[in-house]
């Protein structure tokens, strides 16, 4: 496999030659042939799996960075007489959201996305809230958002779905299709070029693992029904995992998300419901929260529903942020209390 399948392309060519005119060891010590580029296509808790033009490589203990650890889709450079990872290429995207449970903790999912390709159900499960979240999830990637509305032969009125989809997805392409009855790699050609990274994300239980089959043509991925009782999903996916497909794409298989918490800015809010921003702005009073307020464009603009689901997502935005500010405040508090016992130990405070 050559580099270029795995979705290289000059911009990574470029990052390569800045790492390796770098003046930060350990790569100033290397020589161009000593140095493999490869990129994860599946991370594990001990090792990743690392596919390179030369054959794939195994690379024990996970590197760490700022926001986690190298994760599937990273681009990294290699020892090529040693499984080591010299240094990790800067992402071009990331797709994160908050770690579930309690902690306030960045959980990246993918790396390098170019495209993610958002696969919700036309079943009884389908839910346009639970869209809008991860419409804002992908705002703050960066990447290109395409809605696929899977199932469609499980439901009796696409047509409405679809343009309720599109009434709060402004500026997405919006697709219906059943994976498996339809073509879903001729219809998604027109979205995607030779090279690109896309990720299939979404609920359990959406049809992902079905459409990746359908796009491989193969049965890769093993797929279960929905639950009967409540019509929800089950994990069938369990792994990350980049997959090159025939057409040339390079697919991210990701565990469907039951618990989607926000890692996101208020600008990705912003973007996502630009249609309450816009009318922010006729608002009487510019300091208007659009919860009452006398002279409110927004109220007299916008559907309940919808700006309920904004109000939710911006208390939920500003938790985290307020979170995220105690722990960089914590960890400030702790980095001086050991820079100080450190200057307690030296001799010229011990004379």
């Amino acid at each position: 496999m050559n580099l270029e399948q795995l979705g290289w392309n000059p911009y990574w060519e470029s990052m390569l030659q800045e790492a390796l005119s770098a003046a930060a060891p350990p790569t100033e010590r290397l020589t161009p042939e000593q140095i493999l580029a490869g990129r994860v296509v599946s991370a594990h808790r001990q090792w990743l799996d690392v596919e390179t033009a030369e054959g794939a490589v195994r690379v024990p203990d996970p590197v760490r960075l700022t926001g986690g650890i190298a994760t599937v889709g990273d681009w990294l450079l290699l020892h090529r007489n040693v499984p080591r990872v010299l240094t990790v290429l800067p992402r071009q995207s990331q797709i994160s959201r908050n770690a579930p449970g309690r902690r306030t903790e960045e959980q990246v999912l993918a790396a390098n996305v170019d495209v993610a390709i958002l696969v919700m159900g036309l079943d009884a499960d389908f839910n346009v809230r639970r869209l809008e979240r991860f419409l804002v999830i992908v705002a703050e990637c960066g990447a290109r958002a395409l809605a696929v509305l899977n199932k469609a032969d499980l439901c009796l009125d696409v047509a409405e779905r679809v343009e309720r989809v599109q009434s709060i997805a402004k500026g997405i392409t919006v697709l219906s299709a059943s994976a498996l009855f339809d073509d879903v790699a001729a219809m998604l050609a027109p979205y995607l070029e030779r090279g690109e990274s896309a990720a299939l994300l979404g609920s359990s239980g959406t049809g992902k693992s079905t459409m990746l089959n359908a796009l491989l043509g193969e049965e890769r991925q093993k797929t279960l029904p929905v639950r009967e009782h409540d019509q929800r999903g089950r994990h069938t996916t369990t792994a990350r995992e980049l997959i090159v497909s025939p057409q040339g794409w390079v697919l991210f298989d990701l565990p469907g998300l039951r618990e989607v918490q926000l890692w996101a800015g208020k600008e990705s809010l912003d973007a996502t419901f630009a249609d309450i921003a816009e009318l922010a702005m006729q608002c009487r009073f510019r300091d208007c929260r659009h919860q009452g307020e006398p002279g409110c464009a927004v109220a007299e603009g916008v559907a309940p529903e919808r700006l309920r689901s904004f109000h939710r997502l911006e208390r939920e935005i500003d938790s985290l942020e307020q979170r995220q500010g105690g722990l960089a405040g914590q960890n400030t508090k702790r980095r001086w209390k050991q820079i100080h016992k450190e200057m307690h130990k030296h001799p010229k405070y011990n004379r």
